[in-house]
């Protein structure tokens, strides 16, 4: 369950961490109230469960009142990514001296929480972790012991910290620390921790996603939040209402399989093979022609695939109507991108048989269907 950045501030301030004074407005008007109330400039920052609000200009600074209502206004009538803005968090524009990164997610390779730390904050943690790698700071908290103060003090001066410094910021790690135990977090992040120029820590944005397998635990939670746990856009909505397991990536290449392990496995050969995935969707088992060609339509309404990549092992799942759900499909759904398709298990001939009479090409490996459909990808950018 992702949490909107101004319900996450609720929990930090919750746990005493520092935080711009503000508050929420769903009108230009209300927004304007936020901003006398402040009485200094602001930002104004669209209240939306999607990262990279800024670049799609969702994130606006306001000298006056009448300013924030303006920009309010503007932000209010946006969709990002695909999800209507119906909030905005109107706060105090800080006096900044450095930003900074602070997060705590899972490392499922080491089978532990890690703490990340990086005194260049203000960019993503990925592309920090592409152009500047040594200017993060790890550190891997051993499940029986959590995270201790005298760690986050060696993160602080492993990030260039110096002084009263040290124990601020570690007070703060400790306190995202405390948060991940008390909610069973996936994933807290500040990007960025502002250090002011008076010297202060406060966090100036808010991550927090909480273990679905665990709401059952955080009920008073969910209730003071008064909402549903998960907001999704139409391709979400559609997949969930038809029982598919369906996640958007940042790649071009829809990746349609049936079982959750086969799906991650035709992610990781695409990328093998220098491609990028754009979606993951499992049909689930047993899947008819109809549903192939339902989750064929989910996939190409978003806007970033160029290729499809259908991957199937024919087992309860029978190639035959496969077959026949990709060749519905690309008569009825007018498709314009370029299909891969390799099938294998029961009806496989079948369905070969059905594919060819059509015209559509298959592949009998993932390897090569992997291969293949990064080739088109690159013929069509």
């Amino acid at each position: 369950m992702k949490l909107f950045e101004h319900e996450a501030k609720d929990v930090f301030r919750a746990f005493k961490m520092p935080t711009p004074p503000g508050g929420v407005a769903k009108t230009p008007e209300e927004a304007k109230e936020r901003a006398k109330e402040i009485g200094k400039p602001v930002v104004v920052k669209a209240q939306v469960l999607s990262g990279k609000r800024g670049k799609a200009g969702g994130v606006k600074f306001a000298v006056t009142p009448d300013e924030a209502a303006e920009v309010a206004k503007q932000i209010l009538a946006m969709r990002i990514n695909d999800l209507p803005v119906e909030a905005v968090l109107v706060e105090e524009k800080l006096d900044i001296a450095q930003e900074i990164y602070a997060g705590i997610t899972i490392d499922r390779n080491e089978r532990k929480y890690v703490v990340i730390g990086s005194a260049a904050g203000g960019m993503s943690i990925e592309e920090l972790a592409e152009t500047q790698p040594e200017k993060i700071i790890k550190r891997h908290v051993e499940p029986h012991l959590g995270f201790q103060s005298y760690e986050a003090r060696e993160m602080a001066i492993a990030m260039g910290f110096k002084g009263k410094q040290i124990s601020k910021l570690a007070g703060f790690f400790v306190k995202l620390w405390n948060i991940v135990e008390a909610y069973d977090v996936e994933l807290t992040e500040i990007n960025p921790l502002i250090l002011t120029k008076d010297g202060r820590f406060l966090a100036a944005d808010a991550r927090l996603n909480i273990d679905d397998n665990a709401l059952y635990r955080h009920k008073d939670l969910i209730e003071k939040l008064k909402r549903a746990p998960v907001e999704q856009n139409e391709r979400e909505r559609r997949a969930t209402e038809e029982g598919m397991a369906y996640v958007e990536l940042d790649g071009d290449i829809a990746c349609i399989c049936n079982g959750a392990g086969l799906t991650m496995a035709t992610l990781d050969a695409v990328s093998l093979h220098g491609g990028k995935a754009s979606t993951f969707l499992d049909l689930g088992g047993g899947a008819d022609a109809e549903r192939v060609s339902q989750g064929i339509e989910i996939a190409l309404m978003y806007p970033k695939v160029k290729a499809i990549l259908i991957n199937i092992m024919g087992g309860i799942t029978r190639c035959d109507e496969v077959a026949k759900g990709i060749v519905t499909a690309r008569k009825e759904k007018g498709i314009n991108v370029p299909m891969v398709i390799r099938m294998v298990g029961t009806n496989e001939e079948e369905g070969q048989k059905i594919l060819n009479d059509a015209g559509i090409p298959f592949l009998s490996t993932m390897e090569e269907a992997a291969s293949k459909v990064v080739e088109l990808v690159k013929e069509v950018s």
